[in-house]
């Protein structure tokens, strides 16, 4: 293979940018200003300088204990001084079976199982496959057809992409399972705008499942999707009701109901999952990021006993699922989940969101009738800002912005086409509560106001 003239540009060195081809990211404009992070503990990242910059999206939605926890990196360098890998294919390892039943415990209803993998991806494909297995087995062989919905996002997989409604993740690659649909989004800016949890408008936007079954049968459908709150597509919270009526509508037509609680498990919204929240029982539950406070990779799936229980009927040496991946239950990933469960707990920091839910969200809707700020939405410890665009050139406010918040005022934040998504760790305090939205955000709202 041919390398580019100039060999030195090559060498191994962290100070060498160009060999990182990144995902999500336009890699150009990154290497031409990059945004480095040397370290991080508890509410903050450190760059290259030690320059402190406070963490408004806990990394990716997933560092909801905080950054480099005492107890959770103990946990980690012991397991790896003990047992650096086993196989979860035929053999088990203690801690993976004390997390399985940890989580067990929190899991509402009856969702009793757990299956593990590495990422929210993974989960989501997992999940999927589960879905059509199980009416296979009980012999609704037919429903094949998956039911994602509009700005829905479930990982980059070619299923979670299929069953995904974000239009960049898929214009690329299409949509490769066959018998895939998808339900309309829930946001309508001028029956919602400013909301505060759960829109009072759009409930019966479920009753479009109806129309579905009605188009395609029950009998071709396994199973809908959905984010209780959508996270990476600007924050998009169920309107009141609409998560029980798809749950009654999957239960009427015999449909598996899946949540993606990837962002939302985990105290996100001030409980275990938003299941929990929401008084809804889905059929299964993905889950991957805070399960380890972002530390080593996992993700998994919940899934309810009678599911678990279909595919139990078949001789004892006989492979019940045909499905795993090399890392699923990692010693490692283990050790930082059944860590990072006992500090949630210790520190009780799921009711220590919901407590801090309306300090937020007042924060954050004080800004409404800041410039450039077209609306407000805000649930549990999450808030979406969305922005006036540019005319002609979508999202390039957003980026100047997250550009601006990190070099010029000292946060981290995501961004979302024109929208600034805040999701900070759960330790964060009052006093950082007002300096994220009463400091740095209208700064650098201020910042790319001339653009």
């Amino acid at each position: 293979m041919n390398k580019p003239t100039n060999p030195a540009s090559w060498e191994p060195s962290p100070n060498n940018l160009e060999p990182f081809w990144m995902g999500f990211t336009p890699n150009r404009a990154f290497k031409a200003r990059p945004r480095m992070i040397a370290r991080a503990k508890d509410m903050h990242y450190y760059d290259m300088s030690g320059r402190a910059i406070l963490d408004g999206s806990a990394g990716l939605w997933c560092t909801n204990a905080g950054h480099c926890r005492e107890p959770i990196v103990s946990a980690i360098q012991k397991s790896a001084a003990e047992l650096d890998f086993a196989p979860t294919f035929q053999y088990g390892h203690p801690k993976v079976f004390e997390l399985a039943s940890r989580l067990a415990t929190m899991a509402p209803g009856d969702l009793n199982y757990a299956f593990f993998c590495n990422s929210g991806s993974e989960a989501a494909d997992s999940a999927l496959k589960i879905a059509i297995a199980y009416q296979r087995i009980r012999g609704e062989g037919s429903r094949t057809r998956l039911i994602g919905r509009e700005r829905g996002y479930h990982g980059v997989n070619f299923g979670g992409i299929s069953v995904g409604g974000m239009v960049a993740n898929r214009k690329m690659f299409g949509s490769l399972l066959a018998g895939v649909d998808h339900l309309p989004h829930t946001y309508n800016r001028k029956e919602q705008a400013y909301s505060r949890g759960e829109p009072n408008w759009g409930g019966h936007l479920a009753e479009e499942l109806e129309r579905l079954v009605t188009l395609h049968d029950a009998s071709t459908i396994a199973a809908v999707i959905v984010e209780p709150m959508a996270g990476s597509t600007g924050v998009l919270a169920p309107p009141k009701g609409y998560l029980k009526k798809l749950r009654e509508i999957c239960t009427k037509h015999g449909i598996l109901l899946i949540f993606d609680e990837v962002i939302t498990g985990f105290g996100r919204l001030g409980a275990s999952f938003a299941a929990e929240r929401f008084g809804v029982v889905p059929d299964m539950i993905t889950f991957a990021k805070g399960i380890t406070s972002g530390t080593v990779p996992m993700g998994g799936v919940m899934v309810r006993q009678g599911i678990y229980d279909a595919f139990m009927n078949a001789n004892d040496h006989v492979i019940e699922l045909f499905h795993g991946y090399t890392y699923t239950g990692h010693p490692m990933a283990a050790a930082a989940a059944v860590a990072t469960l006992d500090l949630y707990r210790d520190e009780d920091l799921f009711a220590r969101a919901g407590k801090l839910e309306n300090k937020f969200a007042d924060a954050a809707h004080k800004l409404q009738g800041t410039q450039l700020v077209e609306d407000i939405r805000t649930i549990g410890l999450v808030a979406a800002i969305d922005m006036k665009p540019i005319e002609g050139k979508p999202g390039l406010r957003a980026y100047k912005a997250m550009e601006n918040a990190f070099h010029d005022h000292n946060l981290l934040l995501r961004i979302t086409g024109d929208t600034i998504a805040l999701s900070p760790p759960l330790i964060i305090t009052e006093n950082q509560i007002d300096e994220l939205f009463g400091e740095k955000i209208p700064a650098v709202l201020k910042s790319v106001a001339s653009l």
